[in-house]
């Protein structure tokens, strides 16, 4: 049964009034100290507006396959205004950078530290003196609408503490069919939730997944919801879907540092929702393809927004490059949208893989209806913004893409300098690019207004600007 006692299970909780609405923060300082790492290079508490402030644990998170380093996390759930204030505990303060800038937060400086109020729950990297490596991550979560206890009927329940289930296959939990998987805060669980030929199962709370092979993997399963966990540093994907279809994954939070250490990638999937997610990744943190391994069939309807994306390595948005070679005419990844979405990070170095928004497609793919709206990219340190390619790429491909059709860029925003060029290029007349159209797309204060911006070739089709 859900538990009926949120606020008695809660620790660190503290509650006030503004205007007749009562404030919360649920903090759970203690429960949070059950083993994982601490990164003492900030000092973070919270308290509602005037009231006492209460201790987070600063997590020590690693980030950025080039050069592992080790950041800083925090999180706590939150209704109502909340104070933030966050002490640096090593050197002076010359400059503070609170992003995604699009949330336009004030802070208040006071010495060493810095003071600043959320009216709703985000996800922020607060970054002192330029310095990205070695950031905070602040989760201010919502308030979890329901809450479990040990003896809770039909619960797969994690309680606070190290949960390492050695004596596993693969080290990993299986999780059937109707079951709801629950980690509490403080949970520690260091293995890989596997949903495989399975329906009607939910993965909730506030717990870690922590190093795990893949955090979560959903193979040929329907109506599978996962929200509000964290997943630290995964041997290879953050979540895998295979031929599945009704995933929905709301505030999730993820880092990952090693190499094919993904975010969420989704192979012949259908159906899926992708919301309110933030994702630091040393590989693609969005990943969508047709046919590999076990799964076959093409993709479609997915939506992925409110995302904050930070791809320390490759796209921060990758559509296409894997489908079956063999399939006649090919596979089709259709019906897609990425909408208000901030891209703070993308690093690439080989000009194949490059592109924040990136469709390339490969092995007999076709992607069409492609909708990107409403997106803020604040940094390119290697790479291109945009990269609609119809490829063949010998190092995965067996054949080349088909093509691509109807993509729609739309309220898109860029500043920065020394990125390169973004692309459109079809591999022959047969296998083209058509019906692109870019509406009030800006970088560095100009609107896109013609080809001549970009590197183009001459198997495109109809590509628009408005």
């Amino acid at each position: 049964m859900k538990s009926m006692g949120r606020f008695f299970l809660c620790l660190g909780l503290v509650l006030g009034m503004a205007g007749g609405h009562a404030q919360t923060i649920v903090t759970n300082p203690d429960l949070q100290r059950t083993g994982m790492p601490h990164n003492d290079d900030y000092t973070v508490r919270v308290r509602v507006p005037d009231g006492e402030w209460q201790d987070l644990f600063e997590y020590n998170v690693q980030v950025d396959l080039d050069r592992v380093q080790n950041a800083s996390m925090v999180q706590f759930d939150m209704d109502g205004k909340v104070e933030v204030m966050v002490k640096k505990n090593n050197g002076n303060i010359d400059e503070v950078s609170i992003r995604p800038r699009h949330n336009r937060i004030a802070y208040r400086q006071q010495g060493n530290a810095i003071v600043f109020t959320l009216d709703r729950p985000q996800y922020l990297s607060v970054e002192f003196n330029g310095d990205r490596l070695h950031n905070l991550h602040l989760f201010a979560n919502p308030l979890e609408t329901e809450t479990y206890t040990a003896s809770s009927e039909k619960i797969m329940y994690f309680g606070p503490g190290i949960h390492r289930p050695g004596d596993l296959p693969n080290n990993q939990i299986r999780v059937p069919s109707n079951t709801t998987v629950y980690l509490a805060y403080g949970a520690v669980v260091k293995a890989k939730l596997l949903v495989d030929h399975a329906e009607n199962v939910r993965i909730i709370g506030r717990g870690i997944l922590d190093h795990p092979i893949r955090g979560i993997e959903i193979t040929d399963s329907r109506n599978v919801y996962v929200e509000g966990i964290t997943v630290v540093n995964p041997e290879h994907y953050t979540v895998f879907g295979g031929g599945s279809e009704g995933i929905t994954i709301k505030n999730l939070k993820s880092f990952s540092c090693k190499g094919w250490s993904d975010g969420i990638d989704l192979m012949c999937c259908r159906n899926v929702l992708v919301d309110r997610v933030f994702m630091r990744n040393s590989d693609d943190c969005i990943a969508l393809y047709n046919h590999r391994w076990n799964w076959w069939g093409g993709s479609g309807n997915v939506v992925v927004q409110n995302a904050v994306l930070w791809a320390d390595v490759a796209h921060p948005i990758n559509i296409g490059g894997h489908g079956d070679p063999d399939a006649v005419p090919g596979e089709v990844i259709e019906h897609l949208v990425f909408r208000n979405i901030d891209i703070l990070e993308h690093d690439e170095d080989d000009p194949m893989y490059q592109g924040c928004m990136t469709v390339s497609v490969g092995d007999r793919n076709l992607a069409r209806d492609i909708l990107f709206e409403d997106i803020r990219v604040e940094n390119i340190q290697e790479g291109r913004l945009f990269n609609l390619c119809v490829n063949f790429n010998p190092k995965y491909d067996k054949q080349p893409g088909r093509g691509i059709e109807r993509v729609v860029f739309r309220n898109i925003c860029y500043e920065g300098v020394g990125e390169n060029p973004s692309q459109i290029k079809g591999l022959d007349k047969n296998r083209m690019v058509r019906d692109v159209v870019f509406e009030n797309v800006v970088v560095n204060g100009k609107k896109l207004d013609g080809c001549h911006q970009m590197k183009c070739n001459e198997f495109i089709e109809n590509v628009s600007f408005k």
